[in-house]
């Protein structure tokens, strides 16, 4: 509830409030299930919006998109109120935009290849350092070749490219080797196994319009559907990530403001740092120590506050811690390293507290005018002023497509990009190609041709020489006909008669 230039977040032996000149100094809400934590989310992004400080947060359950709607009184907050000692408290709804990575419940949120970067996407694929290191490379090839990637299948047929032209680029941008870009090509069908190709594409989110105001000078509350989101772990925390990059780019250095530009709320904020490399979590690190010289404040809120890393959990100065459960051995070490967290309090002991605590309790310490952590206080948290449940598709349908947001991004546009290059580029060499080799085919049917035309002329020579050798032997003249018929009737006449001679001779004897 804001009043009075300050944010007012519950009751302990006295009123507990939020600075808005120390918002942007991060912040942790912390607590088990069922404790309390989405109220407290609800009540303090509720009071950014009303001092103009425009919120993101991330909607897990789909439990925050009642903001758009005023609350209502009932006989249990009437009496909660009653004992904060909180009057003429005022209902009402707050400037709500939905939003949706898969634009099923809200407007479609995208970004390309090329603004995520080789970095955070190698991290969103679970890329090995050497494949990590390819990836880099095909990015500096398409960058230096004009080859904008803006969807995974520029991505796919950039990688494809690169691996087909590897040797070309060996001595300029290292080895790229076919084991890489085949294990790559294989993390980019798991992305889309994800939905991730809805992510990858244009028109890609203006981060100014996350910093929004309506007509009366109110900070508008963008609600990122989570439900599915929340499913895909990788995707989810990669995209919180480069959430915070593109604002730490785009923004300019303002030093200490009176109030934050901008606060972001992470749900489930293990998710971000689970499993995350070294050299990604100093990223990690780096952006949320540098990000409040922007003017964003950056509040993480998760169930068990040791699942923040230490260099993080550092720069949280305002800190509302909901009770924790105690079972086990490891539990009891969380609530110890908890308790030990906060500035003592002589009038309770905060590591018994934690366990004590009721629904909508919690343990508050948020910095003072002059950045020191206050002294912690065991307070009990104001309802919120809008809506407590979530709203019908109905509603939620009319606020969607009533933005002027809508127009600019429901529909998405493929451009020309390193997809189209490629195709326009391989069908030319395909064509090239095919004409030279439909040309090579001509050069040697025109050859064949011509030996076959040799062929049958030394054919046909041959044939022409035998035919006269045997017509001069064979067929004689008809002067050569009748000699020969009297030579051969002379011939027989003349056996005859020496046949008689010798028989006439005998004969005598």
């Amino acid at each position: 509830m804001y009043i009075d230039n300050k944010i007012l977040m519950g009751r302990g032996t006295e009123y507990v409030y939020l600075l808005p000149k120390m918002a942007n100094r991060h912040g942790l809400i912390a607590g088990a299930t069922g404790t309390g934590k989405t109220v407290t989310l609800k009540v303090m992004a509720e009071s950014f919006s009303e001092m103009g400080v425009p919120v993101f947060l991330a909607d897990i359950k789909g439990d925050v998109s009642g903001m758009c709607k005023s609350g209502s009184t009932n006989e249990s907050l009437e009496k909660r109120l009653a004992k904060l000692g909180i009057e003429n408290f005022e209902y009402h709804s707050f400037p709500t935009e939905f939003w949706d990575v898969f634009g099923e419940y809200g407007i479609p949120v995208r970004t390309t290849i090329s603004e995520m970067g080789p970095e955070l996407l190698g991290r969103l694929m679970e890329l090995t350092e050497v494949q990590c290191g390819v990836l880099n490379i095909v990015f500096r090839v398409a960058d230096d070749n004009g080859m904008y990637l803006i969807d995974l299948k520029d991505l796919r047929s950039m990688l494809a490219y690169v691996g087909k032209h590897s040797r070309e680029y060996t001595t300029t941008y290292g080895t790229v080797s076919p084991q890489s870009v085949g294990a790559i090509q294989r993390a980019l069908l798991r992305l889309e196994d994800q939905g991730a190709e809805k992510f990858f594409g244009e028109p890609d989110l203006e981060i100014n319009d996350w910093l929004r105001r309506d007509n009366h000078g109110r900070g508008y509350i963008n609600i990122l559907h989570c439900v599915e989101l929340f499913q895909k772990p990788m995707l989810y925390s990669t995209f919180m990530l480069w959430m915070l990059t593109k604002l730490y780019e785009t923004l300019p250095e303002v030093g200490d403001l009176d109030k934050p530009k901008v606060v972001f709320f992470f749900d489930e904020a293990h998710l971000l740092f689970a499993d995350s490399r070294k050299a990604l979590l100093d990223k990690i690190v780096q952006v949320v120590k540098l990000i409040r010289s922007k003017g964003v404040g950056v509040y993480f809120i998760t169930q068990n506050p040791t699942d923040i890393p230490d260099p993080v959990l550092a720069q949280l100065g305002n800190k509302v811690q909901h009770a924790l459960r105690a079972y086990t051995p490891s539990e009891l070490k969380v609530v110890k390293a908890a308790a030990q967290s906060f500035r003592t309090n002589p009038d309770f002991d905060t590591e018994t507290v934690l366990t004590e605590l009721g629904t909508g309790e919690a343990l508050v310490s948020f910095l003072d005018a002059d950045g020191r952590p206050s002294m912690t206080q065991r307070a009990k948290i104001l309802p919120p002023q809008s809506y407590m449940s979530t709203i019908d598709e109905d509603r939620r349908n009319a606020i969607i497509e009533s933005s002027d947001l809508y127009s600019r991004y429901y529909k998405s546009v493929d451009r020309r990009s390193a997809y189209e290059i490629i195709t326009e580029e391989t069908e030319k060499e395909n064509y090239q190609l095919e004409v030279a080799k439909k040309k090579e085919l001509e050069q040697k049917a025109k050859l064949e041709a011509e030996k076959e035309a040799e062929r049958k002329a030394k054919a046909k020579k041959t044939s022409s020489s035998s035919s006269k050798k045997t017509t001069t032997r064979k067929k004689k003249s008809s002067f050569e006909k009748a000699v020969d018929s009297g030579m051969n009737t002379i011939g027989r006449e003349l056996g005859k008669s020496i046949v008689r001679t010798i028989l006439g001779v005998l004969k005598n004897k």
